[in-house]
């Protein structure tokens, strides 16, 4: 069946936003005079992304928007680095916001463009409907909607993030196809009969990226980018 709509991961398979809170990381790290391995400090904010999620998850924790868990975690990962005590509370919010100042790869937008053309097209992401419309603004990402974990109220792969996500388009999973960089998000799409469709980014986490190097499972279509996907599912 050719899907009627293309849900898609965001971070890491449409923006890059390693380089991007690295960026916000060394304007900050320059307001304040201070030395800061920008790219080490992404990546440890990262790291914490999905121990705060499966928090939640396993429902040690009831659902908590992801702007406030990167909060958190951005105040733990500030305590690591030594330099908590340097940022007010305003300086430390407006760090928390470079979530919705990331670049799209750059052949994000003109994909997307592309495929929009023939599917409906929309975020599946953990981000809050908040943090995703405000990236999408940023960067220029022509979603039709915003679905994902904002709505569902649960955080990927918990099968309730693509179970409503397919709801709110009233269509069936199978009528759907799930777009990512990552294995085991198109894993639990696929557990839901959703169709998938697998992106190599193989610098998402820098060039020491040790995941999601190549397609771990016969993905309906693999590409190497979004205008390879774009030729390959014919838009």
């Amino acid at each position: 069946m050719t899907p009627q709509a293309l849900l898609f991961d965001v971070f890491g398979t449409c923006v890059d936003w390693r380089s991007g809170v690295a960026a916000a990381v060394t304007q900050m790290a320059k307001s304040k005079n201070l030395k800061v391995d920008s790219l080490a400090f992404a990546d440890s904010w990262r790291a914490r992304y999905q121990p705060s999620m499966e928090a939640i998850r396993s429902g040690q924790r009831s659902y908590t928007e992801l702007d406030i868990l990167h909060r958190e975690n951005l105040a733990a990962t500030l305590e690591e680095f030594g330099i908590a005590d340097t940022l007010t509370s305003e300086e430390t919010d407006k760090l928390n916001r470079s979530w919705e100042q990331l670049p799209p790869w750059p052949d994000t937008i003109t994909g997307l463009i592309r495929l929009k053309k023939k599917f409906i097209i929309a975020p599946c992401s953990n981000g809050s409907m908040a943090l995703i419309t405000r990236l999408g603004k940023f960067a220029g990402l022509p979603w039709d909607c915003v679905l994902g974990a904002g709505l569902a109220r649960a955080y990927k792969p918990d099968r309730q993030a693509y179970q409503r996500s397919c709801a709110a388009l009233q269509l069936e999973p199978a009528q759907v196809m799930m777009v990512a960089a990552h294995n085991d998000d198109l894993a639990a799409a696929r557990a839901l009969g959703m169709a998938t469709l697998f992106i190599v980014r193989k610098t998402e986490y820098g060039p020491g990226q040790t995941t999601d190097l190549k397609p771990e499972q016969a993905w309906d279509i693999i590409a190497d980018d979004l205008r390879d996907a774009a030729d390959k599912i014919g838009a």
